[in-house]
């Protein structure tokens, strides 16, 4: 009797593990991105990579940025399994000063549906040469 109940106990578990695995992932390098110390008015960006390690297409149905002082851009086309796919920010620092925190949130069909990744860093006041800040640009790509 207690080898029969192992027996189911193990084949449910296995049955949930399978379950589980059968969609589409999401999974990222990194899910925080530290732009460090940036002037204001200095433009900022960074692309996340994910990879989709299930067996179904992913589908992204939305990237909600937190405030309307990051702008997402996202892959529109389904991810294969095994393919990539990215999520780009744009932090706009003009106004800014001091340091932020922003999460992103992506809905998808992934396994949870909602994912969050964050950007943060700290803003200070742009250098002033004829009363107009300076403008730099900081586009980042992630490294491998």
């Amino acid at each position: 009797m207690k080898n029969l109940l192992l027996l189911i106990s193990l084949s449910l578990f296995t049955g949930l593990l399978f379950a589980q695995s059968e969609g589409p992932t999401m999974d990222f390098e990194f899910s925080t991105y530290d732009f460090g110390e940036l002037a204001a008015g200095d433009d900022a960006s960074v692309e996340f990579t994910f990879t989709n390690n299930g067996t179904k297409p992913l589908i992204i149905t939305n990237v909600k940025a937190s405030c309307g002082c990051t702008t997402p851009y996202w892959s529109k086309e389904p991810v294969a399994p095994g393919e990539e796919g990215t999520i780009k920010a744009k932090y706009n620092t003009v106004g800014k000063n001091g340091g932020f925190n922003k999460p992103i949130t992506i809905t998808s069909n992934a396994e949870p549906s909602t994912t969050r990744i964050f950007i943060k860093g700290n803003v200070t006041p742009a250098s002033q040469s004829d009363g107009v800040p300076e403008k730099k640009q900081s586009i980042v790509k992630q490294e491998n």
